[in-house]
């Protein structure tokens, strides 16, 4: 039992970690970037680039959030910002911009698997329960990420900026905002986050063009349900993951691969504000 709670915990903040890039870009924009999981599958290339030339798996998660933020800023100003009276087309294209960035990969790398080499090995003696070292430290690493975006968010005059954006943006720039620079930040911090986080979990798992389409599915069901929140999101990471891993463990593997996506449904057929108080 101590092995399964800990492993509703580590996912949960797995989980967490892979959504904040999307929900960085959702409050702010109010766009669906569904480049997400190619954002994330770039970061995973990176975590497997930074190994072959031995690099410290470490210094290769900072390595793709910088990567991943400069690529956000070039997407954003050739990409998005042409089409944000056209929010329909923005979506749109951050969806075949996902295809393309899997698609040089395929050709790059070839479709075959990758992996990464692990920061941590092994397990360690925690409360008594053998345990993955490195899903430990992913738990510890979210716990951080969550205080320093809400920091982020409440404490710097991006934050400030952002959050004014993001109750009327029209009423910004009448202030002085300048809510292009805002939007353009915006999105290159939520690219940034996404590629991190790739290279975060590819040592879990493994590297191939698509990784990252079925945590994209994950990651909007989980934003959709917490709103523009990352409390509310951390909440429905250990709600809904919870519920995934104990499916998973208990009843059929298959069917915990749709329970985020069938509980977010019901959530918001329910409630359509999800965790979100506002």
């Amino acid at each position: 039992m101590g092995s399964v709670t800990f492993d509703v915990l580590t996912t949960a903040a797995i989980l967490f970690v892979v959504s904040t890039g999307l929900m960085v870009i959702l409050g702010v924009m109010k766009l669906l970037n569904f480049a997400h999981g190619a954002f994330l599958t770039t970061g995973g290339y990176v975590a497997y680039m930074a190994g072959l030339a031995g690099v410290s798996p470490w210094l290769s998660i900072p390595l793709a959030s910088i990567l991943g933020f400069l690529f956000g800023l070039v997407v954003e100003r050739i990409v998005i910002r042409p089409l944000y009276q056209r929010p329909l087309d923005a979506i749109l294209a951050t969806w075949g911009l996902g295809i393309v960035i899997s698609q040089v990969f395929a050709l790059t790398f070839g479709r075959g698997v990758q992996f990464a080499p692990s920061p941590l090995s092994g397990t360690v003696d925690f409360l008594g329960v053998e345990y993955s070292a490195y899903r430990l430290a992913i738990a510890a690493i979210a716990i951080l990420l969550a205080f320093a975006l809400i920091g982020l968010l409440s404490l710097t005059r991006f934050g400030l900026n952002a959050r004014a954006v993001i109750v009327n943006e029209d009423l910004a720039r009448g202030l002085g905002i300048d809510s292009t620079k805002v939007r353009s930040l915006t999105f290159g911090l939520g690219a940034g986050l996404a590629c991190a986080a790739g290279a975060l979990i590819t040592p879990l798992l493994s590297v191939d063009p698509n990784m990252g389409l079925p945590w994209l599915v994950n990651s909007f069901m989980l934003v959709l349900v917490s709103g523009v929140s990352f409390p509310s999101l951390l909440f429905a990471s250990l709600v809904l993951g919870g519920t995934q891993v104990l499916v998973s463990t208990y009843v059929s593997p298959i069917l915990g691969g749709m329970t985020i996506v069938v509980l977010a449904a019901l959530i918001l057929r329910l409630n359509p504000k999800g965790f979100s108080r506002a």
